[in-house]
């Protein structure tokens, strides 16, 4: 009876739970929204973290993509990178700029299939710059208005509002965008020429207007790693943390045992190459060769010759350009390191070595001078107006003998025989000076 109960129970218990699951299935229709956040500057965490959002997205089959996007732009290459991945998925990929998209912001939404704006929000303002905030050079500035334009037709949209974002010489008076000025368009401005396909006031409202506010909506959102990724692949951060392993490692390669410097520095080496791992920039080869090249720095302390500190140091830098998605930043930030890490070299040595008891502690300050005790060898001023006969003839230097000690002498130039008395007038370390004894008198008869 017992059983037949328990039976019963299970029964009811999973005829329950089928009809709830298929009010939740038939509630969502079994579609499936994610909502990519794009937010804050890009860089290149952001690609490595809008890639992985892509692909779970496309293994669990989702109806739709919405990026929601509020930045005011960020590093051209993440930009290119994170617009190819949304064209190379199959699903459905909208733009939601609940603020602005600025710069990279604009092109990443125009790669989107559609796009939608909140009320008063902005797209536009796509000039490309360097490093320094000047406009970048020809090759680039082609390349760039030749990716807004592709990204722009792709999707139907008219071109030449794209080009003007990115290019000062379109004109676009309508639009406030005259001569010498990048196009920044408002959300009624990008209606009026096709560049959004609504206006909404919040997601929910968006999803009404998709026809998916009965979907399953995931929110992806950054784990720490990701926002870590995020901000030690800053062009800003890379060089400070290049700088801090260079400083870190060389001041505990000079100094006894290990200490503060040194876990400062290869905690700053594995910060760059967590975050570039992470970003997908980097693989497990490039750590390996960087771990070879500090081996061989070591190595270069107990082998001579200077070929393990030269391929220790050609590994390093090698590595740390495997690590870099842009040559020429990681050449720019290898190069501040240098010069940082010499000058710092120098602030040591000549002024904080004489002043804190830290860098004393590294710096070689004591000098093997006289007036310090030290001397190559014994100072014989003892001798110093003792006589001695030569043993040998002084031409000028010879052998003396002063008591029963033979001394290895030098006349004050001019020649003296064997068996000749000479007396001591000066030493100097190891060099003892000697005159012949009736030399004086000599030169008084004379």
């Amino acid at each position: 009876m017992k059983r037949k109960k328990l039976f019963f129970v299970l029964f009811v218990f999973s005829f329950l739970l089928s009809i709830v699951s298929s009010n939740a299935f038939a509630r969502s229709n079994g579609q499936i929204v994610y909502i990519v956040p794009i937010k804050k500057t890009v860089e290149k965490g952001s690609s490595a973290f809008v890639s992985r959002a892509i692909s779970t997205a496309e293994e669990n089959h989702a109806a739709a993509i919405i990026f929601e996007i509020d930045t005011p732009g960020g590093a051209v290459d993440a930009a290119i990178e994170i617009g190819k991945r949304i064209s190379e998925t199959k699903i459905k990929t909208i733009s939601y700029i609940n603020q602005d998209a600025i710069s990279a912001g604009s092109f990443i939404a125009l790669n989107t299939d559609e796009i939608y704006m909140a009320d008063g929000s902005r797209i536009g303002a796509a000039g490309i710059i360097d490093g320094a905030g000047n406009a970048a050079g020809e090759k680039a500035q082609s390349y760039w208005l030749s990716a807004m334009r592709g990204a722009a037709e792709k999707n139907g949209r008219d071109p030449i509002y794209a080009l003007a974002m990115a290019d000062k010489t379109t004109s676009l008076p309508k639009y406030g965008s005259p001569n010498g000025k990048y196009l920044t368009l408002t959300s009624s401005q990008s209606l009026e020429v096709g560049y959004s396909e609504g206006t909404v006031n919040n997601l929910e409202d968006l999803m009404q207007k998709l026809q998916l506010d009965h979907a399953e909506i995931i929110k992806v959102k950054e784990s720490f790693a990701d926002k870590i990724a995020r901000f030690v692949t800053s062009p800003y951060i890379v060089p400070l943390l290049i700088t801090a392993g260079c400083l870190g490692v060389l001041i505990e390669l000079f100094s006894p045992g290990f200490g503060l410097s040194g876990l400062i520095g290869i905690s700053s080496f594995l910060l760059f190459f967590y975050g570039h791992l992470v970003s997908g920039l980097a693989g497990y080869e490039t750590i390996f060769l960087f771990v070879i090249g500090i081996v061989l720095l070591i190595l270069e302390f107990f082998i001579l010759g200077g070929i393990a500190g030269i391929l220790g140091g050609i590994a390093i830098v090698a590595s740390l350009f495997l690590a870099s998605g842009n040559i020429v930043q990681m050449g720019i930030s290898i190069l501040i390191a240098i010069g940082v890490s010499i000058l710092a070299s120098i602030i040591m040595v000549k002024v904080l070595g004489k002043k804190m008891k830290f860098f004393k502690k590294i710096i070689l300050s004591d000098s093997t001078n006289t007036e310090s005790g030290y001397v190559t060898n014994p100072n014989r001023t003892d001798l110093i107006g003792k006589a001695g006969t030569t043993l040998t003839a002084l031409r000028p230097a010879g052998t003396v003998i002063i008591g029963e000690e033979r001394i290895d002498v030098v006349s004050e130039g001019m020649f003296i025989e064997k068996n000749v008395k000479v007396k001591v007038v000066k030493a100097e370390g190891s060099r003892i000076v000697v005159r012949q004894e009736n030399s004086e008198i000599q030169k008084e008869d004379k």
